[in-house]
Parts: C-alpha cells; structure tokens; sequence
C-alpha cells in the first residue's frame, strides 16, 4: 500500500506551496529534492513580487493579482506554523517616469488599477521629493508609486516553507527518493529540458540571472524598478539588486563583468547606494516556460502525473495560487487554472 497520496518532485518555490496546499488539505505528501531546498533559481538573493501593468487585462494578470492579494495572509500563516520569518513585507513600488507621455500614460494606468485590484492596492503618481534620499533617479521628478508591490527574501521563505510542510506532516526527503501516489514535478529549468524531450518539443528553457545585494539599511521603504532593474531593499538591512536575462552563457551559477554592470546601474538609479559594499553576487538558472507563464497542468500522456514548473521571474508572487490550483488538480480533479498556463500551450 502506497504510504502517501501525493509525491512531489523539487524543493523550489513552486514544489513547496504545492506540497504545503495538498498537506493543508490532508493528504499525505512526500517531497524529494534531489540537492538542498532552494538548491536552484529559488535561492536567489532579489524577491521582488510586482505586479504587472494594470491595463490589456488577461488570464495571467488576473491570476497573479489574486496570488498577490493572498500574499499577505499566506505568508503570515507560513510564519506563524514555522515559527520562521519569510521576511515578507508589503511596502510597495516606486517607478521612475522619464517624459510627459510617461507621465500621462502613468496617471491612465491609475484608473485601471483602481478598476483592475478591487480597491486592495493602488497606483499613484507622485513627486520624487515624497521619499527623500530613496527615490529613483526621475528627469520629470515624478515617480509612480504603488501599494500592491511586496517583498519577500527567497531563502527565508522557502526555509519557512519548508519547516511549515513538515510541521503539517509532509515528509521531506533529500536525495533519492521513491515516488509515490500522484507525482507533481517541480523541478524547474532542468525539469523543462527533460519534459522537452520526453514531449519531443522544446515547451521551455532556462534563462539565467546573475544578482548581488548591498549593504544598504532601507528594509522600511519600498521597491524601486528602474532602468530595468529590481532594486529590493530587505529585513536583513541589505538590498538586492537584479537580474540579467542571459538566453546563452557556459557557468550556470558564475557571475562575471556583467553582475558589475548591474551594480553600477543602480547607484547611478538610486544614487544613496553609493559606497555600499557589495555583500553578496549569486547567479543561477531560472525556468522559463516557452508561453512565458507558469506551467500547470497534467503531463501529457502520462497519466497521475503533473506540472508546476516555469515561474521564471514571477514564481515567489505566483506561488500562493499556484499551490491553491494545483492542490485542486491533484486532489480533486478540479481544474482552475488559466487556459494558458497549461501544458498544452506551449506545444
């Protein structure tokens, strides 16, 4: 007899929420990793949740805003069942707006935000000077400023996570592991080259991203995205500055001269990290799905077995919902997920 009803494969953000959801449900689950937990691109360093443009609404803005609205209280009941913080905070974003038609395209996205996020958050224009010494680098000395925005510290989180799945009873094995009941494979880029070839169709890839944090205390203002960058400040006192998009590179986790060009662009952004010393560069892989939304889903052909896969940039922020639709699947046989983010499409 088969001694869990749930197996998932990979100890990244996505195999975590989705253990935690089907353990939370009563299932009994186990979780093989074959390294570390957060061994791949979930143990990065920036853990910026941002939500996309509130205009040209579609399935996966609506998904992920739901999962950013059920942050907060996701998070909180991760820390108070670990007793680990995941170094959430929901302070919001701050944008840069380089011209007047900057400037008017920003104040027209702040009608569909207050349409588009039910009155949970919302999308400001304001002066640069109402946050002295941190606001980006604004030539109109204008920024917009949003509330839905959070932060979240990658290893802190999945550490919470972790210790909050097996506090509700999962079974976390390290290295080899047997299989057993339904099979949910979580097991990012490499996962997605695999399914590539079983399928006979490239359906994803790895991107890499190489990041750094400073020692820069700023862990009570919010988020700063400009000129391309995320620039996240954390708990820790440090902040995180990210990513590149490297499609081709020899070093999956090797930084190199263009984790210095990340770091000279932001001060030149925000020019109070100036002089903070660097304390840490990480570089890794990050799954990207061929539709550039998540994969969720049954693996075709293959029947009790799932996807969850291809968070790319957005796996932290997707991963509440993620975790609440795929614990749906697999346990229920309810399918609530964006027609999109199947397998299928990427096909």
């Amino acid at each position: 007899m088969a001694t869990c009803d749930v197996t998932v494969m990979g100890g990244g953000i996505f195999g975590l929420s989705v253990a935690y959801a089907c353990a939370q449900r009563g299932a009994k689950v186990r979780l093989i990793e074959a390294k570390a937990i957060g061994a791949g691109s979930s143990g990065g360093l920036v853990g910026a949740l941002a939500p996309h443009v509130p205009e040209n609404w579609n399935d996966k803005k609506a998904f992920q805003l739901d999962s950013l609205l059920m942050a907060e209280a996701y998070w909180a009941e991760i820390e108070t069942v670990s007793g680990l913080s995941p170094g959430y905070a929901r302070l919001g974003r701050l944008q840069p707006l380089a011209d007047d038609r900057a400037v008017e395209m920003a104040r027209a996205r702040a009608t569909g935000a207050a349409a588009l996020w039910q009155g949970r958050a919302s999308w400001q224009v304001v002066p640069a000077g109402d946050f002295p010494g941190w606001a980006p680098v604004s030539p109109t000395g204008l920024v917009i400023h949003d509330t839905l925005s959070a932060r979240m510290q990658p290893r802190m989180a999945g550490a919470a996570l972790a210790a909050a799945c097996r506090a509700r009873g999962v079974e976390i094995v390290l290295g080899e592991g047997q299989p057993e009941g339904a099979v949910v494979w979580a097991t990012g880029w490499q996962g997605l080259l695999e399914l590539s070839r079983q399928l006979g169709k490239t359906v994803g890839t790895g991107v890499k991203g190489q990041s750094l944090t400073l020692a820069h205390d700023a862990r009570d203002l919010p988020q700063l995205y400009a000129d391309g960058l995320h620039i996240v400040p954390h708990a820790d006192g440090t902040v995180a500055i990210g990513s590149t998009n490297e499609r081709e590179f020899d070093a999956p986790d090797g930084c190199d001269a263009q984790c210095d060009a990340l770091h000279a662009r932001a001060v030149a952004a925000c020019p109070a990290l100036a002089g903070a010393p660097v304390t840490e560069r990480w570089a890794g892989v990050r799954p990207r799905a061929k539709s550039r939304a998540p994969m969720l889903g049954h693996w075709p052909g293959r029947p009790g077995h799932y996807i969850a896969n291809g968070g790319f940039k957005i796996g932290f922020g997707m991963a509440p919902k993620v975790g609440a639709v795929m614990a749906d699947l697999v346990l229920e046989d309810r399918d609530a997920i964006p027609e999109g983010f199947h397998v299928e499409a990427n096909l």
